[in-house]
């Protein structure tokens, strides 16, 4: 399927691809939030260290199977495969959008 991304979650699923965490500072704001995992992780570097560990646990990939936005609200349903019990899994990725980065995402 061929989905067209805002410019930050373009820029967010290009980081997935690699286990650089340098290119989040081009999608997420200084002080986003990321819920995950019933974590919350606020603050740019914060952020990169749990990307770091979960890509290290899971050593997963990402794939957006579609994408609805309502403002500054996207949210992404996505194909996640990778080292964990019941992979494949979808969940949902609900991203708020201000100035061209991501400020907060909620993955369930």
């Amino acid at each position: 399927m061929n989905i067209t991304l805002p410019p930050p979650l373009n820029a967010y699923l290009n980081a997935e691809t690699t286990s650089d965490t340098a290119p989040l500072a081009d999608c997420f704001a200084a002080d986003a939030v990321v819920r995950d995992e019933g974590r919350t992780i606020e603050g740019l570097e914060a952020i990169q260290a749990w990307k770091k560990d979960t890509k290290a646990k899971y050593q997963y990939a990402i794939e957006p199977l579609d994408l609805s936005q309502d403002g500054v609200a996207v949210t992404m349903r996505a194909r996640l495969t990778g080292a964990f019990p019941g992979s494949p899994v979808e969940l949902t990725y609900t991203f708020v959008l201000a100035d061209g980065k991501i400020v907060s995402l909620e993955i369930h």
